[in-house]
């Protein structure tokens, strides 16, 4: 959803003033905008820092043909561009309507009248395209908008005229891998028919909620495109062979978009009318939101003046300027919504470009209005990408002076005490925060090798490497162990834990298939100093159609390596493997609770295993025996151990603490405030205070340890918060922002 401006963005571009921000990438910024006229429209600029380079300006260019050859019927109408201004923009019409993606997310996969008219309608699209010499070459979900006259084709910064060369790389592949044909995939010329291949994919997509090669690493995706049969589970039958004809490996042997769209639809009926109703509500809101939005700016920094006249985007007032950024945390970097190829052209992939909520100022709940104490913001805050959905539960890693966020496919080191960035990214292979792991002082990362031939685009073969990360330059150092090798396979692995010289990771076997759970799957140990693995030890094989992680949460504890374990039936069961052996020591079920609820950093030391998110209990590590348990009917949030107290929130009442030994009652709440208090946050445990944070109030409470009532409110936003004791801060994590609040 749209944001407020920032203090350096202009105040207009060309004759167009600027309401919000709808989103920014790596390569530029899109914001809402009004003609002088009022109507609302979308304008795209590029980055200062690449506007300079011809190949930028080029593309920029090419993407605004491109667009103006779909028009507006198929696409979101270009109205004016000044691709030869000193920062080159674009403004098109504001699309009215979500992408694909989002409508079917929101309305579950779509019937099969819906796809045949959706289908039929970008048949229309892709061949006023064809018709022109232009091929999209990027054709997926998120690059369509539903409206309620038809969906339109969006982001043409990869389109191409055929034939034209001169921007891509011989060989190169370039697109999206789980959508592009195989021909694409392999760096050959991407014709009219590439086009056709990924609309099949899109209205399997579209029908099922899946593509037909299913998601997960990019070389992966790229073999199933290549090599694999596509899944066409839950497409409606009727359309099963019309898509696999558009799906066949051969480009020769597919449809053309015209003979595509006689089998899919005869045209009759308004396209409104084949949409469910979720998705018609969803278009309506949209159309509704967007007139409401008031415009507004952030302050500049204390140490910077203003660099835009107030009077052109007033900022909202009654806010400090660390008070104005939480409020509008997970909402400046708002994409969703947003028309003519924001969100494809941002990248979701891209740190700081996924979806968020409105701009609101928060309001305190009754008990926090209520209080007469000092109220305090966050020390500083810094936008990012969040985690990926199955993210390792311990991001933010504390690694000696430095917190490390893992987001998208990137690992930043982050100065706990400022916010800033310490070294550059660290680029991973895919968005996955298992891909790194810490014990506290040091890094490891699984490293990605890749061997080809002279000349070639595409990798001979593949392999990973454990690497320690030097934490004063964010590079990776000598490969201390194979993760891949002829033995053990190594298609995909995730680090689980690692305690002293022993890394902990689960690794797969066998050939690619279509899903991760279809892969045979094993629990080994690797010594760092040696290379060599002590032991390996098998998971039992239950196939799935799922890329769902085996593991919630990971922690060598003891002599046991502690692991919540996924089933393929959604419950958790509780693992404890021994560390000398692999073996597993015990296992029991965790009932009651989903995965999501437990997907929190394991609390143990080395004689328990500590749960909550339900009755809080303590498990003997040596048997998984029960060693305490609280009383029967009350309910806790997930606990943290601190010198010896095991704390947790307690439903109704607010932060307790328990001996850790015993489970006898060490430290309770009192003043009623907690009554507010998370059950889905883990508390933080200081010197002077205990911290929790309170959802509906928007704001994280410090309760004196002493006094055992609420000393201060921080005005915060978040579902995580991570405890650096070195550097005395609280590092708070949300989807699109990472902030620092003191800890005493």
């Amino acid at each position: 959803m749209p944001s407020p401006l920032a203090h350096d963005d202009p105040p207009g571009l060309g004759p167009y003033r600027l309401i919000a921000r709808l989103g920014s990438g790596g390569m530029g910024t899109v914001y809402l905008g009004r003609s002088p006229g009022g109507r609302t429209l979308a304008l795209k600029t590029m980055h200062a820092r690449i506007a300079t380079e011809t190949a930028f300006r080029t593309r920029f260019r090419l993407e605004s043909d491109a667009a103006r050859v779909i028009g507006g019927r198929y696409g979101a109408q270009v109205v004016d561009a000044d691709p030869l201004a000193e920062t080159p923009w674009m403004a098109t019409e504001y699309v009215l309507g979500p992408p694909l993606d989002e409508a079917v997310e929101l309305a579950g996969p779509l019937p099969e009248a819906s796809v045949r008219a959706l289908g039929a309608a970008l048949c229309g699209a892709l061949g006023q395209l064809h018709h022109s010499d232009v091929v999209h070459r990027d054709l997926k979900p998120s690059n369509i908008m539903v409206t309620a006259h038809g969906p339109k084709v969006i982001d043409f910064g990869i389109a191409r005229a055929l034939g034209d060369v001169r921007l891509t790389h011989t060989g190169a592949a370039v697109g999206t891998p789980a959508f592009m044909s195989p021909e694409q995939a392999t760096g050959e010329e991407h014709t009219p028919a590439g086009d056709v291949f990924a609309l099949a994919g899109v209205l399997v997509f579209a029908a099922t909620g899946h593509g037909p090669f299913g998601d997960g690493r990019p070389a992966d995706l790229l073999y199933r495109v290549r090599y694999g049969e596509p899944d066409l589970t839950g497409t409606p039958a009727a359309l099963v062979p019309i898509l696999s004809r558009c799906l066949a490996k051969d480009s020769a042997e597919r449809p053309t978009t015209a003979e595509l769209s006689s089998q899919l639809h005869d045209g009759s009926g308004e396209f409104a009318d084949h949409l469910p109703a979720a998705v018609l509500a969803e278009i309506g809101r949209r159309a509704s939101e967007v007139w409401q939005i008031v415009p507004q700016r952030l302050p500049a920094p204390a140490d910077q003046p203003p660099t835009v006249p107030s009077a052109d985007a007033p900022t909202a007032s009654g806010l400090s300027r660390r008070g104005l950024l939480m409020a509008g945390a997970g909402s400046v970097l708002g994409v969703a919504g947003a028309g003519a190829g924001v969100w494809a052209w941002l990248g979701r992939s891209e740190p700081g470009t996924g979806p968020a909520g409105p701009y609101k100022k928060p309001t305190p709940g009754p008990s926090v209005s209520a209080l007469k104490r000092e109220k305090l913001d966050s020390v500083w805050q810094i936008q990012s990408g969040g985690p990926s959905e199955d993210q390792s539960p311990e991001v933010p890693f504390v690694a000696g002076d430095l917190a490390i966020l893992v987001a998208g496919a990137e690992a930043r080191g982050i100065d706990p005490k400022s916010g800033d960035s310490k070294w550059p990214p660290i680029s991973l292979w895919t968005d996955d925060s298992w891909q790194v792991v810490s014990d506290g002082k040091r890094v490891y990362q699984n490293v990605r090798v890749e061997e080809r031939a002279e000349g070639s685009a595409f990798p001979k073969s593949v392999s990973w490497f454990i690497a320690r990360v030097d934490l004063a330059t964010g590079k990776a150092g000598k490969h201390l162990a194979a993760v891949s090798d002829a033995q053990h396979g190594g298609l995909n692995a995730r680090l689980l834990a690692v305690a002293g010289d022993t890394l902990y990771m689960a690794i797969s076997h066998g050939k690619v298939k279509g899903y991760d759970r279809l892969l045979p799957w094993s629990v080994t140990a690797v010594d760092l100093t040696t290379g060599r693995r002590p032991w390996n030890d098998p998971l039992p094989f239950h196939p799935a159609k799922s890329h769902r992680h085996h593991f919630l949460a990971a922690k060598a504890a003891g002599n046991r390596l502690l692991l919540l374990q996924e089933m393929n039936d959604g419950k958790v069961r509780v693992v404890a493997r021994d560390i000398r052996t692999g073996k597993v020591a015990w296992e029991k079920p965790w009932d009651g609770v989903k995965p999501a609820d437990v997907h929190h950093p394991l609390t143990a030391d080395g004689k328990h295993l500590y749960l909550g998110t339900g009755r809080l209990r303590a498990l003997r590590l040596s048997d998984g025996g029960q060693a305490w348990e609280s009383a029967a009917g009350k309910s806790y949030g997930p606990p943290v151990l601190k010198d010896g107290v095991v704390y947790a929130v307690e439903k109704g009442l607010g932060l307790v603490g328990a001996d850790a030994g015993s489970g006898k009652p060490r430290w309770t709440e009192k003043g009623g405030d907690g009554a507010q208090a998370s059950l889905t946050s883990r508390p933080v445990i200081g010197s002077r205070y205990a911290y929790t944070y309170s959802e509906s109030a928007g704001a994280l409470r410090a309760i004196g340890l002493a006094s055992r009532t609420t000393d201060h409110l921080y005005k915060a936003n978040g579902n995580r918060f991570t405890a650096h004791e070195q550097s005395k801060m609280i590092i708070a994590s949300g989807e699109h922002f990472l902030a620092g609040f003191p800890l005493q």
